[in-house]
């Protein structure tokens, strides 16, 4: 994958792409993550689909923003789609945060998108992520960093530590995804049930921000939907990677 910017307000925003032929999947990463979360999947889905990885913004090599509310994210998809100038519609893959920003924009937008991948995130949202508030500031070392973290989140978060000239820090300010989660949190029905193209639902078993019966209601209510459920947690696409890819490939083929 290849890296490339495009500005929007005053931001530059980064995002990998396989380039290529075929369809179009554009993968939006979870809170305190980046778009290299989805390269081994990327790399499973070649030749046949162009995946394009997008470091949402305050993530990643992408800058940090002054807001981070809900129309600043479609805002950069908007963006982001107007720079690509694709000559059709592209498949929205989203774990976390990035599924609630692909079923909202796919609301907004429904004739650029072609099929929705929703990973682990349901459409009722109250999550509290302020513990995350001590990971910030810079460290002498990298495993004093790595113990602020914890062993719990540092393998998700491990591909956003970054060295600087002044020590160790995370690609992201704690304070500004405390601030996107509160402003995730609410009631998206109206915007899931808004579209109507192909849609999977990809839960962990093991996760502890989803349940069960909330997502088999969400593939129930709404047509083309289809609940498939993999061992794994929040991240299900790095604590199962072949079963997240084989579930993936299934659907694209059918789509």
């Amino acid at each position: 994958m290849q890296r490339y910017k495009f500005h929007r307000d005053g931001l530059t925003l980064s995002y990998l792409d396989t380039q290529g032929g075929g369809g179009v999947v554009i993968a939006l990463h979870a809170h305190w993550m980046e778009g290299g979360t989805f390269a081994p999947l990327a790399a499973a889905l070649a030749p046949n689909w162009r995946v394009i990885a997008l470091d949402q913004r305050g993530h990643g090599y992408s800058d940090r923003a002054k807001t981070y509310t809900r129309d600043d994210y479609i805002g950069d998809l908007e963006a982001l789609f107007a720079h690509l100038s694709l000559a059709e519609p592209a498949v929205l893959l989203g774990n976390s945060l990035g599924g609630v920003n692909a079923y909202q924009f796919a609301a907004r937008h429904p004739g650029s998108v072609r099929a929705l991948i929703i990973e682990d995130i349901g459409v009722v949202v109250g999550d509290d992520i302020s513990f995350a508030l001590p990971w910030g500031g810079v460290y002498d070392t990298r495993e004093a960093l790595v113990q602020s973290v914890g062993a719990r989140f540092v393998p998700y978060l491990e591909p956003s530590f970054r060295k600087t000239r002044e020590g160790w820090r995370l690609a992201f300010d704690p304070r500004d995804t405390v601030a996107s989660q509160n402003a995730l949190n609410g009631d998206h029905w109206k915007d899931w049930l808004a579209s109507d193209c192909p849609a999977l639902l990809i839960r962990g078993r093991d996760s502890r921000v989803t349940t069960q019966v909330h997502l088999e209601q969400m593939a129930l209510r709404r047509p083309n939907t289809r609940l498939e459920v993999l061992d794994g947690g929040h991240v299900v696409h790095m604590d199962n990677p072949s079963g997240f890819v084989e579930a993936v490939k299934k659907f694209l083929q059918q789509v």
